[in-house]
This record gives C-alpha cells, sequence and structure tokens, in this order.
C-alpha cells in the first residue's frame, strides 16, 4: 500500500448501507439481534421463574447472573476451538445448545439447582461461538466498515435489549414462564437454522481452522490456557482488554443499584424501570451519532473524553437528585459508552491473526464477568455509603480509568508488538499505527 493510501483508508468514513450490503455480516446481524432479544427474554423468564418457585430475592438474583460468570471459564478453558473449527458448525451449534437448554428448562420440572447449572454449563460454551461469529465480522469487514459494524451491533444490541424486556414482560403475563422460556427456544432455533442454511461452508484455511501454530499446541483446554496466557501477556492486549472491561463493569455496578436508589428515594412505582432504560437509550445515540457522523481519527481521539463522559454524570448521584436530573445523567452515562469505538480498530490491529476468535471470545467473556461482579462490590459498599454514593463512587473510578488511558503516550516511531505466536517480538507497520491506546 502507497503511503498516501494509507491516510486516505484511515480517513475513510463507512456507511451503514456499506456494511449491511455484505451478506455474511447481515446474516450475523440480524441472527445476533433475534438472540439478544431471545437472551433477555429467557433470562429475565427464567430469574421470575425461580423466585416464584422458591420466593428468594436472592435465587432469583443468582438466577439472572448465573449466564454471566462462567463465561470466563469457558473462554480460558475453551476458547482456542474459535480459531479451530469452521464457524458455521460453531455458531450453529452455539444456538441449537442454548434453544435446547432453554426447552428443557421449559418442559421438564428440573430442581432449582440442577435448572442453575444447566445455565452455567451452556454458558460455558458462549465465548467459543461468540468469538468464531466475531471473528468471522473482523474478517468480513474492513478498515472502517468493521468499526462501523461493531457499532451497528451495538446499536441493535441495546434495541434488542429492551425489546426482549419488554416482551418478556408481555409474554409471562399471557403464557406464563415456562411458556415463555419455549418461546425464546423458537428464537434460538430460528438463528440456528438461519445460520445453517445460509452461511456457507468455509475452507479451513479461510475463517475456520487456526494456522499450523495454533493447532500444533495439543488438546484444546490446552491451547485455551496457553493462547489467553499469551494475550493478557502482551502489554498493549492487555491495556486494550482493560479499557473495554473496567468503565463497564464500573457503570454496570452503579446500575445494579437503580433500583435500591429510587426505592430510596420514594420515586413514583414504575420510575426505576424509566431510570434503568435510560442507560442503554443513551447507549443507542452515542454510538449513532459518534459511529455515522465522525471520522475514524477523530473516534481514536475521543476515547478518553467519552470515558470520562460515563463517569462524571454518575458522580451528580453523591447529590441524590431527582427523577429529573438523575434521568439526565443516566442518559449522558449511556452516551460516553460510544469511547469502545474507538478501540475497535486499534484492538483489531494488535490481535494476532491465528488467535483472533479466542481474544474476541476472551474480551466478550471477561467484559460479562466483570459486569456480573460490579453490582456485588457496589452493593456491598452502598451499606456504608448509601445507593447514591456508591453510584458516584462508581463514576469516580470510571473517571480515573479515563485519567489512566490518558497516560498512554503514543509512540513517535514504530514500537516493537509481541509476536503471539513465538512469544518474541516484531515490528510491524501495521502495529505500528498511531491510537489512543499505545
Amino acid at each position: 500500500m502507497t503511503p498516501t493510501a494509507e491516510p486516505a483508508q484511515r480517513n475513510h468514513r463507512a456507511t451503514y448501507r456499506e456494511i449491511l450490503a455484505e451478506p455474511r455480516f447481515r446474516l450475523l446481524f440480524s441472527t445476533r439481534a433475534v438472540s439478544i432479544t431471545a437472551d433477555a427474554l429467557r433470562i429475565t423468564t427464567f430469574s421470575v421463574l425461580v423466585f416464584s418457585a422458591t420466593g428468594s430475592p436472592l435465587l432469583s438474583a443468582v438466577a439472572f447472573g448465573i449466564g454471566f460468570i462462567p463465561q470466563l471459564f469457558g473462554s480460558l478453558l475453551l476458547g482456542s476451538l474459535a480459531d479451530r473449527l469452521p464457524p458455521r458448525a460453531l455458531i450453529t451449534g452455539g444456538y441449537a445448545l442454548t434453544c435446547a437448554a432453554a426447552l428443557l428448562l421449559a418442559l421438564l420440572r428440573i430442581p432449582i439447582a440442577a435448572s442453575l447449572g444447566v445455565v452455567a454449563l451452556v454458558s460455558l460454551a458462549t465465548p467459543v461461538f461468540h468469538g468464531a461469529s466475531s471473528r468471522l465480522v473482523a474478517q468480513s469487514l474492513e478498515g472502517d466498515a468493521y468499526v462501523l459494524g461493531r457499532s451497528l451491533n451495538n446499536i441493535a444490541s441495546s434495541g434488542a435489549q429492551l425489546f426482549g424486556l419488554a416482551l418478556g414482560g408481555a409474554v409471562v403475563a399471557v403464557l406464563a414462564p415456562h411458556r415463555a422460556l419455549a418461546v425464546s427456544a423458537a428464537l434460538y432455533l430460528g438463528c440456528a437454522l438461519a445460520i445453517r442454511l445460509r452461511l456457507p461452508r468455509l475452507q479451513p484455511g479461510a475463517f475456520g481452522s487456526a494456522p499450523d501454530s495454533a493447532q500444533g499446541e495439543g488438546g484444546a483446554v490446552r491451547a485455551s490456557l496457553h493462547g489467553a496466557g499469551l494475550l493478557l501477556r502482551g502489554h498493549t492486549m492487555r491495556r486494550l482488554m482493560l479499557a473495554q472491561w473496567l468503565p463497564c463493569a464500573f457503570v454496570a455496578g452503579a446500575e445494579g443499584l437503580i433500583v435500591a436508589y429510587a426505592g430510596g428515594r420514594r420515586f413514583a412505582p414504575g420510575w426505576y424501570a424509566v431510570l434503568m432504560g435510560c442507560l442503554p437509550v443513551g447507549m443507542l445515540v452515542g454510538d449513532l451519532l459518534v459511529g455515522r457522523l465522525l471520522r475514524p481519527p477523530t473516534r481514536e481521539r475521543l476515547v478518553v473524553p467519552l470515558i470520562a463522559l460515563m463517569g462524571l454524570p454518575l458522580i451528580g448521584f453523591a447529590a441524590e437528585p431527582g427523577v429529573g436530573v438523575s434521568s439526565c445523567l443516566l442518559l449522558l452515562c449511556g452516551f460516553g459508552f460510544a469511547y469502545g469505538l474507538g478501540l475497535q480498530r486499534p484492538f483489531l490491529d494488535a490481535l494476532p491473526p491465528d488467535r483472533q476468535g479466542q481474544a474476541f471470545g476472551l474480551l466478550g467473556s471477561g467484559s460479562m464477568t466483570l459486569q456480573g461482579v460490579g453490582p456485588v462490590c457496589l452493593g456491598s459498599v452502598a451499606a456504608g455509603l448509601g445507593t447514591g454514593g456508591a453510584i458516584a463512587l462508581a463514576g469516580g473510578a470510571v473517571t480515573l480509568t479515563a485519567g489512566w488511558i490518558l497516560t498512554w503516550h503514543p509512540p513517535t516511531s514504530p514500537v516493537p508488538v509481541p509476536n503471539y505466536s513465538t512469544g518474541s517480538e516484531n515490528s510491524t507497520e501495521q502495529h505500528a499505527r498511531s491510537s489512543p491506546a499505545r
């Protein structure tokens, strides 16, 4: 590539029409949106089912989050399969497995402990097929089209979560929890069939199997642990993952206190749902505006300001504002989530080609795990500081994370980048591109 072509490509701003014209992305995008709707429906319905059977708020909360924490262990133990097996089989199998689990919970009256175990076991495999899907997207879209594709996925995720929560309440009211779980199983089945029938059987060298360097590491568990260790030992990769994990985890902790905050401030019934909906609405608007209107270098320069925008509004909860101000603060916080778009290209550039699937799986599973731990940690702090103080503490932690990222000075010359296949370092033009995540 010529020196003048490189800056032109980096400044090119893709369009939604351009990325939706890619058949492979269009298929993965549509099935992902449907599966997220099914996830929201299944998670909320299962939580209601457990509460109605036990009357225990604790078990209901465990049922809500049981599918999050095991994902990290699944990524560490099985993550290499995302690079070693054909993606069509992995993605189809993942949707089929979640369908079977939802159908099992819908049709059989099994003990609560066993049903929790079923959900936890299925979540172990989630990073594998999510990693394969993300790897396929990364290799189907290039340059800013990939970043805008991630933006479109984020927008669809926010909308699908809101729709899934609303659908869950309506379906449970009309059909009862067990039949609502059957509806989620039907949605998963539709995704599995769409992938099986419409995604081509890709050749091993193209998107399926990893190169020999990854395949020659022994069994799946050994290769997964080895690959995860190599990824996390890389300085740049570890920074980029933490930058995407920590702000989301702190905000998730704050989000977990919204119901208690609304109750403590004696807001009218139902306002807690409005407050909880402000975050995804802000996320949707932020991803749409930042992803569509700003050029790639501008997005990357705005990473730190947008993270600060996530944290600073939450600090305002220390004053325990009313409904109107709280809603505005949460909308601003949600808008700041668009910071992730500025990290997508640096993250993709830093990935070793033979471990892309595992890296995407590790990124997603680590984020989900920390978002499950965040509410527990902030909930314990709220006992001493109060809910408003705990939410403000989360905002302060997000702001400190922005300050930490601000200390990453972009290099003025090419910097050696870890070679994850051999453990040595090599210098490449691709990895020397300046970004806010250096």
